[in-house]
């Protein structure tokens, strides 16, 4: 088939960024910058239409496949996790008992997951099944095999006009190879100097053709596995914190608790001698300020800190031409995986306040309750390792289309389906069973009541003894929820690059028509929705929606100096009975006063479309305490902000539920950017670009506060302020015949909204030295200067970059990120050192107490973290033609955020902020990959 792009004029700031970008190493990009004295128009992500630009209105980082592998990046999460942009904490295989700790997930400028587009070869990926921190729908960025990858291409900023709903923090295209030349083979494998995660993978691709080079078809298949990294091989986590800012304690796994003032009694006559071969002979008498009990502090080492991981994959993409104006073309992409984590003893455990609130010991005439860890040798065999919760997933995504030409009009016409399915098997304890045990081994029958709570006549000696792996086993089990998503897309684009002469070159226009469907089902294990699970829930949903979408683009050099490009799109979705519809836009310029300088700006709006589990998610129920009833306080003569003497405030306890809502509006955001790009010369290329945001309508789960804040409101005629409206008191409020709260519904609704300013700045330099070879350099910084959230209308803003209660709240941590990279190449050795730079983030007491709290017994003062640095170092050597040997070596320095200790007290397990940092230790990997058949 014929090349359907157009060739153009040399450009030197082209030249100077594909030499910078685009190189697979340094010498050759200093090949490909002494030889470029033509470009062919390319499409990049950003624009629909091709061009000779690399660098556009629109700024994109790129990610080469060769820059991934030399910077030790295991797979495509690493890649994103540690940009620049990631300057937010991340829920996943380190953050124990979060609910999608098997996923992996990313975002940009520290918003929701969900504000990014994923795009594998420019088609929109499925979201996980499971809801990032139990209500969001996000990308699990897992499942996509990082040897086939082509490039990474980040769109920071709003790009709703032409790449729709979810692109308000940015896009991210996973380009993956379509052809290849013969074959590779690629074997790799690694392991922790600290311990566990030991890795090892294979993958193979092959290029095929026939028919006289008609039809082309790419293979490729990759398998991994890797295994989990444990909190006892890491000082860190093995044991409650031994630096904290009040003395380390053993935990309370064996402890009688006051119900009334949480004061502990010690009643074990033995003061703990039958317990003591608990958690590896480590359990202990336990002297608190509050009393004894008796606990390890080496129970915390129990808990995974990395996921452990099977996984394969396989991608095939395939072209046939039919003739010189027109291409069939396909692709599919299969991934199989299981990861398996646990929580630990902190989250396997057994207690009597959840069901009974406390009862009275007849010996003592004490009210207590009675809390009981689980320890490896109650559950017997390999312990923790035995019991491991695991995730099982199989998604595919397959494309057909076909693509041509007629005279200056290129078109394309694709149809792509998608499935993700999800099986949670998640290790839990039966709510039936293990009160029966208790009763019958520890509690006995009960004997009478006082003050509504139940007398019995504990048998201590049965509740400080060791369990049996029996008995162990009768109490415990697995349950499976299984849940899965799909989506169809058919998609049409014509564009022409020539569509009329302007004086600075052939104006360029492009339009899409898409259409298509999605679905969601979450559907729990009955038992987890009948109650029959001690200490866990869940909340079943589904539902579907159908969607088009028209879009426009119109790149027009006005000038050879000034382009200016305007693009539109109009989306509408179909959900439950209600169409929501959105229309956004952006107009960008381009102006270059000379070849080697630009300057860019956009301006544009986007949007996020009601997500599936925000439209359908079903009910749940909760206690809203502590909250205030203003309209019986208005009874009573207190208006809101003078209830301080009302007995209805702060003080009333009512039955809520809170659900998805079909009736949600789009969350909406007017974005703009502006920026340089200076290349003075063939190898060196610098930018810096602003960026704001405008975001409206973010969904939240309605406040109780604002609700009865409302009914006081609406009863009383009154001008309505808050988040809810009249309709809404009439039915989400509702009261007993005395005028008692009976129950409040607490849907989601759009009610947040936030301002961000940030700043990026991008370098890359090529450096020939002669004999010596030749040297790239490259950097990236992220500053976050403004981020501002308003969670409830009429509330203050919170200032998430200065305040650091905030900041903790919202996961957001870094102002400052950055990373840099230099390449050195030398005949057939290419040597990379990679630094990933974290700034000063707000330390953990901070975050609980504000930046001038000081502890009084320590003396510890809140404030901020020092910066923290991590260093990559690869060695690449090209044994011969067709082998190259690597070895690589993250973390080289073994960095650990152990001083983060320091701000934890002494009973943490974690005392270290696992959403922004790790505890994984140096890491090394060699890999040797053949290439055949070229």
């Amino acid at each position: 088939m014929k090349d359907l792009r157009n060739s153009a004029r040399r450009n030197t700031l082209a030249v100077a960024l594909i030499s910078a970008l685009v190189a697979a190493s340094p010498a050759m990009a200093q090949d490909k910058a002494d030889k470029a004295t033509n470009l062919d128009k390319i499409t990049v992500t950003g624009s629909l239409i091709p061009q000779t630009q690399v660098e556009t209105q629109t700024p994109v980082m790129t990610i080469s496949a060769e820059a991934i592998q030399s910077r030790g990046f295991n797979s495509v999460a690493e890649v994103l996790q540690q940009s620049s942009l990631t300057t937010g904490g991340i829920q996943g295989g380190q953050t124990s008992a979060s609910f999608t700790q098997g996923a992996e997930a990313a975002g940009m400028f520290g918003l929701n997951p969900g504000y990014t587009k994923y795009l594998i070869n420019g088609r929109p990926m499925m979201s996980y099944p499971a809801l990032y921190n139990g209500g969001d729908a996000f990308n699990n960025i897992s499942g996509i095999p990082i040897d086939i990858v082509e490039r990474i291409e980040v769109l920071p900023g709003g790009q709703s006009s032409l790449y729709g709903s979810d692109a308000i923090a940015g896009v991210v295209n996973i380009i993956l190879k379509d052809h290849m030349e013969g074959g590779s083979l690629s074997v790799r494998g690694g392991t922790s100097t600290e311990g566990g995660g030991n890795s090892f993978r294979v993958s193979g691709a092959h290029g095929f053709s026939a028919l006289d080079d008609r039809f082309n078809a790419l293979v490729n298949v990759q398998i991994e596995s890797s295994n989990p990294i444990w909190g006892y091989q890491r000082d860190l986590t093995k044991q409650n914190n031994a630096n904290g800012y009040t003395a380390q304690l053993p935990s309370n796994d064996f402890a009688v608790i006051d119900a009334k003032t949480n004061a502990l009694y010690m009643m074990d006559p033995s003061n703990c001698a039958n317990v003591a071969g608990q958690f590896d002979g480590t359990t202990v008498l336990a002297n608190r300020p509050t009393g004894q009990s008796c606990g390890s502090v080496f129970g915390a080492g129990y808990k995974t800190l990395k996921n452990g991981k099977d996984s394969g994959q396989f991608y095939s993409s395939m072209t046939f031409d039919v003739n010189d104006n027109f291409q069939l073309f396909a692709d599919v992409l299969y991934s199989k995986e299981k990861t398996e984590y646990t929580s630990g003893s902190n989250y396997l455990w057994w207690g009597t306040k959840s069901t009974m609130g406390g009862f009275y010991d007849q010996a003592s005439g004490k009210l207590v309750n009675l809390q009981r860890a689980f320890a490896p040798e109650d559950i017997g065999g390999e312990g923790y390792k035995g019991i491991l919760n695991n995730d099982k997933s199989r998604a595919y995504q397959v494309t057909l289309g076909g693509k041509g030409a007629v005279g200056n009009w290129d078109y394309s016409l694709s149809f792509t389906r998608g499935e993700y399915r999800l099986d949670e098997s998640k290790f839990q304890r039966f709510g039936n069973a293990i009160n029966s045990y208790f009763a019958d081994k520890v509690l006995g029958p009960q004997l009478g009541t006082q003050d509504g709570f139940g007398i019995y006549n504990t048998n201590w000696g049965a509740f400080y003894s060791p369990i049996s792996p029996e008995d162990f086993a009768g109490f415990t089990g697995y349950t499976t929820n299984h849940s899965r998503t799909w989506q169809n897309l058919a998609r049409a684009q014509v564009t022409n690059g020539s569509l009329f002469s302007l004086p600075g070159g052939d104006a360029g226009l492009a339009v899409v028509v898409e259409g298509g469907s999605e679905g969601w089902d979450y559907s729990p294990d009955q038992r987890l929705l009948d109650g029959d699970v001690w200490g866990s829930s869940a909340v079943a949903g589904n539902g579907h929606r159908s969607n088009y979408a028209v879009t426009s683009e119109l790149r027009m050099p006005l000038l050879e100096s000034l382009t200016v490009t305007a693009s539109g799109r109009y989306d509408a979705f179909k959900i439950a009975d209600n169409t929501v519809d959105k229309a956004t836009y952006s107009v960008g310029v381009e102006f270059r006063p000379i070849e080697s300088l630009l300057f860019r700006g956009k301006y544009g709006t986007a949007f996020r479309a009601p997500t599936l589990p925000d439209a359908f998610q079903g009910r749940s129920g909760y206690y809203a305490a502590n909250s205030t009833d203003y309209y019986r306080c208005g009874e009573l003569g207190y208006v809101p902000g003078n209830t301080d003497a009302c007995r209805y405030a702060d003080s009333v306890s009512v039955y809520s539920e809170r659900a998805g809502n079909p009736d949600l509006e789009p969350i909406t955001a007017d974005v703009w950017n502006a920026g340089i790009v200076w290349a003075p010369m063939a190898n060196l290329s610098i930018s810096a670009d602003y960026y704001n945001w405008k975001i409206e309508n973010e969904v939240d789960t309605a406040s109780t506060d604002q609700l009865l804040l409302a009914e006081y409101y609406c009863r009383n005629g009154l001008p309505n302020g808050s988040s809810a409206t009249c309709q809404n008191v009439a039915d989400w409020v509702v009261r007993d015949s005395a005028g008692n709260l009976s129950s409040l519904y607490t849907p989601k609704m759009n009610v947040a909204r936030q301002n961000l300013q940030a700043v990026t700045v991008g370098f890359k330099y090529l450096q020939d030295i002669g004999r010596f070879g030749s040297l790239q350099f490259s950097g990236n910084y992220t500053n976050m200067l403004k981020r501002e959230v308003q969670a409830q209308p009429g509330e203050d803003f919170q200032d998430l970059l200065g305040n650091p209660k905030s900041m903790w709240n919202y996961d957001s941590y870094a102002k400052v990120r950055s990373d840099a990279s230099v390449a050195w190449s030398l005949d057939k050795w290419t040597t990379t050192l990679y630094a990933n730079y974290i700034g000063h983030t707000p330390n953990y007491l901070a975050g609980l107490n504000g930046y001038e709290y000081t502890h009084g017994a320590s003396g510890y003062k809140a404030g901020k973290w020092a910066s923290y640095t991590t260093y990559n170092l690869s060695v690449n050597y090209r044994v011969q033609d067709d082998l190259t040997l690597s070895l690589m070596v993250n973390n080289v320095f073994n960095k650990m955020p152990e001083q983060q200790a320091h701000s934890y007290q002494g009973t943490s397990g974690t005392p270290f902020n696992n959403y922004l940092y790790n505890v994984y230790g140096r890491t090394v990997y060699v890999q040797a990959k053949y290439d055949f058949g070229k």
